[in-house]
């Protein structure tokens, strides 16, 4: 058997031993976490598994419509017995956030470089374009049915983690994977729409102010976004408007990364990253602790702005010069 085809089996042994599933994935949940989490819910719960989804952060505005984000239990510690629990889209078992989560057993689904393979099965697939594509593939290994739910949810996960199929992390696979999703019941048009087209006027007022402030570097290849609580006061927005947000500089042909500055609380430093083509801006990512894809990424910093931001802006530059001595 491949390595693929015994990972697999690996986990379909773990489903059909057990009857009570955890699944949670990283603080902070995106489009592919809840995506992912969601869909192969639905398909547990086809198989008459008692599923509980428990993340750390609320799910973002923009996802709540979607089918059953309401089970959705936020959450810092894992309470209850679970026969194993699925981790998806995180590199380490802590990325959670969720205390208690080591006592159970791990499978750990994940696409990002740098995987710890934590779990007692680990499924790590660095060419998918996202996690969704992993949970597709293993609801079809279930021999799960393709619902209209859990192809929705699968459709989100990819949607949301190519940037609106803008990444270079697209394969044919992708595609053909989103062919059977639409087959499946999904209508991309409406999924959009309330992804990217549901913002709140202090969104619009946000987007202006953002770019209002926005600094060019490395002759106008870099931009750089500043984004602070007093910012979102005054244009009247909450974090979830910032979503998507971080993309705005790459229609400008000259820009070829951007990185987002949020300051939430001081001390902590939240840096976004996004770039086009060969940018690879993981590796500003992971030299501070973070991590992600070549073209989206990010990390945390115990700091100030004025502390980080010109080491920052030197490292982003030697990634747009394809160095990583800076």
């Amino acid at each position: 058997m491949t390595s693929k085809t015994s990972t697999l089996e690996a986990i379909r042994g773990e489903v059909a031993a057990g009857k009570r599933f955890l699944l949670t994935s990283h603080v902070r949940p995106d489009g592919d976490a809840i995506g992912s989490e969601l869909a192969l819910a639905f398909a547990l719960d086809a198989l008459g598994k008692h599923v509980e989804v428990v993340n750390r952060d609320p799910v973002p505005e923009q996802f709540l419509p979607f089918p059953g984000t309401d089970r959705i239990v936020v959450a810092s510690r894992v309470t209850g017995e679970f026969d194993a629990a699925f981790v998806l889209e995180c590199g380490d078992a802590t990325r959670p956030g969720l205390e208690g989560l080591e006592r159970h057993r791990l499978i750990n689904i994940d696409h990002h470089a740098g995987n710890g393979m934590y779990g007692v099965v680990n499924w790590f697939d660095p060419s998918a374009s996202a996690c969704g594509e992993l949970v597709f593939e293993l609801v079809e290994a279930l021999g799960v049915p393709l619902s209209t739910e859990i192809a929705t949810h699968v459709y989100l996960a990819i949607l949301t983690d190519t940037g609106s199929f803008h990444y270079s992390n697209i394969t044919p696979r992708t595609f053909d994977i989103c062919r059977r999703l639409v087959e499946a019941g999904v209508v991309p048009e409406t999924v959009a729409r309330q992804v990217y087209d549901t913002g709140s006027p202090g969104k619009l007022r946000l987007i202006g102010a953002l770019l209002s402030g926005m600094r060019l570097e490395a002759g106008g290849r870099l931009a750089l976004l500043y984004l602070d609580a007093e910012l979102l006061r005054q244009a009247g927005a909450t974090y979830d408007d910032t979503d998507g947000l971080i993309n705005l500089p790459l229609s400008a042909k000259q820009v070829q990364a951007v990185a987002m500055f949020k300051t939430e609380q001081p001390g902590e430093l939240r840096v976004s990253l996004r770039s086009k083509g060969s940018v690879d801006v993981r590796t500003v990512a992971e030299r501070h602790g973070g991590g992600g894809h070549r073209n989206a990424a990010g990390f945390t910093l115990e700091t100030d702005l004025s502390q980080a931001h010109d080491v920052l802006v030197a490292q982003l530059t030697a990634a747009l010069d394809g160095r990583g001595d800076a």
